[in-house]
């Protein structure tokens, strides 16, 4: 009971902050109430004037009055029309825009969302979100509000205008409505139910797909496409099945609703005529109430189902508030120092760290670059080499300790000039689709044409760039799936040094590179570090022996320091991994 209480509070809160999108349109939508109330004004006027022009044609005979109904009954419809293409008009409109404001502002909250959110949440569900989860909420605003506020309007007036026209006749017609009521309690019910169930399975298979479409490759490479397969059919039909049920729910409770209608109006037919034929009433009243049993019965109908489908817009728009009330783990600083320049001064003060609070991947480190100096970590995987690079970026923060930058912790950096400082060169490149040019200048417009071709010249990703048909506005597809693993690296290479970062960051930059291609860039990387901070992991010590300072990171410490030579006269775990290296290549 408890439970039921806060969801109700908590569905009341989701259904206000879907209401509060609509405020910068609260003039169309009071608009097309005044609109709806006319129309409906005309929906109860029509019977009325039908069935008073039988009444007159009866007691007069006169076809004068049947031309002048069909002439008012023209101008009513014409009136009818109006009223209705208007609000459709404006409800179509401003529910896409409201669509397009909350997609907007969804996606512009998931930028901001930290790394740490992403390494948990499966990028299928939040595909999902953005896409089937906003545009359910399309229906709600593009007309079930206002259709809400027609019915139950509808439903009033065809009461009160039933009682005032005959009041046993319209109790007769009332007797159903306390059957109709707990149908549609109980529909409410099951629907919710069944909407979020079905909207459970969508998150599901989306998350499946967007998951197993990425590692096509791996599965065909094992040869396990039918036990994926399997996989797929079984969310697949469980999708089906809950679609299935939703609309199994809707096949029940229409016909339902129809049938009691119709049991309405063969009680009001039955008993209404015994008064005709009595001239207790005229025909055309007993016109009017058949009419009205009609219309009586469909707003009834459609009020339950519409509650039925703003069930479901709440259910989308719980999980997209879900998102949107996520924190950030890595929040701005209230007031953010913008420094006048980052010269590449990096401290780390002690520092403690680990991506579940509680497993630490750095214990006590604490180390100092000075600007322009060239710094490399190696050590065992899983030594927490990879956790200093993204420390650095503050993409987490630590538990413990302090990290500054320029003498300034980066907690109070501005979170966009501290990553605009930094080039990173990764070993699992990431490339989009696009253009080879659109994919060095990453949407920076600043980075002029000549200055992405220098860039790319000065990495010997020109080389291949040059051989391609249409050189720079070659198109890639997803992934840069078209080239190879060291083309792809040449380009990520193409596209830090256009962007001129301060700091350079290499995590096993040139693992994917072949030792030809390596040697070709080596010069590139010289000359590009010079004068910036320079950051390298590597696993390959022959690619960090120049480095200024080498430092030997085990279990999540700092154990040895010092340049190549200095560390292999230590005689400790630097010498024992640069000897197992060159063993192995000297036997493979």
């Amino acid at each position: 009971m408890q439970e039921d209480k806060i969801e109700s509070v908590y569905k009341g809160s989701v259904l206000l902050r879907l209401l509060s999108y609509m405020k910068p349109y609260a003039g169309r939508v009071i608009l097309c109430l005044l609109l709806v109330l006319g129309l409906t004004g005309l929906e109860l006027y029509r019977p009325i004037l039908i069935g008073d022009a039988i009444n007159l044609f009866e007691e007069q005979g006169s076809y004068d009055i049947i031309i002048g109904t069909s002439i008012k009954y023209g101008i009513v419809l014409v009136l009818s029309f109006f009223f209705t293409v208007v609000p459709i008009w404006l409800l179509q409109k401003t529910g896409q825009q409201i669509i397009h404001t909350v997609r907007q502002e969804l996606y512009a909250h998931i930028q901001k969302l930290s790394s740490r959110y992403f390494d948990l949440t499966p990028v299928g569900k939040l595909v999902t979100r953005v896409t089937n989860d906003v545009e359910a909420l399309s229906e709600m605003y593009s007309g079930i509000l206002v259709r809400l506020f027609r019915n139950i309007v509808k439903i009033t007036g065809l009461a009160a205008v039933m009682l005032a026209l005959d009041w046993k006749l319209a109790l007769i017609s009332f007797i159903l409505l306390p059957v109709v009521a707990v149908l549609t309690v109980v529909f409410r019910k099951i629907s919710r139910k069944t909407y979020r169930i079905t909207r459970t399975r969508l998150t599901d298979l989306n998350t499946f797909l967007s998951e197993n479409l990425s590692g096509m490759r791996i599965i065909q490479l094992f040869g396990r496409e039918d036990r994926k397969f399997e996989e797929f059919n079984d969310k697949n039909y469980k999708y089906y099945r809950a679609f299935y049920r939703e609309m199994l729910v809707f096949a029940i409770f229409r016909p339902l609703i129809y049938i009691l209608s119709v049991l309405s109006l063969m009680l009001v037919l039955g008993l209404g005529s015994k008064d005709v034929l009595s001239e207790i009433i005229p025909i055309g009243t007993l016109y009017i109430f058949a009419q009205y049993i009609q219309s009586f019965f469909d707003p009834i109908q459609e009020l339950a189902e519409q509650f039925s489908t703003l069930q479901s817009s709440l259910a989308s728009g719980e999980k997209i508030f879900t998102i949107m009330d996520e924190e950030t783990l890595v929040p701005e600083a209230d007031e953010p120092v913008v420094l006048p320049e980052i010269r590449g001064r990096i401290e780390f003060d002690h520092v403690w760290f680990a991506y579940d609070n509680e497993n630490y991947v750095l214990r006590d480190v604490s180390f100092v670059i000075e600007p322009g100096q060239s710094v490399a970590f190696v050590g065992a995987t899983g030594a927490g080499k990879s956790s200093i690079l993204n420390l650095i970026g503050r993409y987490y923060d630590i538990q413990q300790g302090h990290i500054y930058i320029d003498g300034v912790d980066i907690r109070n950096l501005s979170k966009k000039q501290l990553r605009s400082a930094i080039g990173q060169m990764q070993q699992d490149v990431f490339i989009f689709e696009g253009t080879v040019e659109s994919n060095i200048r990453l949407y920076n417009d600043e980075i002029s044409p000549e200055e992405i071709k220098a860039a790319a010249e000065y990495v010997n990703a020109s080389h291949f760039i040059e051989r391609l048909p249409k050189g720079y506005e070659e198109p890639v597809s997803e992934r840069g799936s078209t080239f190879s693993a060291g083309e792809r690296q040449l380009l990520s290479f193409a596209r830090t040094l256009a962007h001129k970062p301060r700091i350079l960051v290499m995590d096993e930059a040139t693992a994917n590179i072949d030792t030809e291609t390596e040697l070709l860039i080596q010069e590139a990387l010289e000359k590009l570090m010079r004068g910036r901070t320079t950051i390298m992991v590597a696993h390959r010590l022959s690619t960090i022996q120049h480095a200024d300072c080498i430092m030997v990171m085990h279990k999540g410490k700092i154990r040895e320091r010092g340049t190549h030579q200095e560390l292999l006269a230590q005689n400790g775990i630097y010498r024992k991994l640069y000897e197992l290296q060159i063993h192995h290549e000297i036997t493979a």
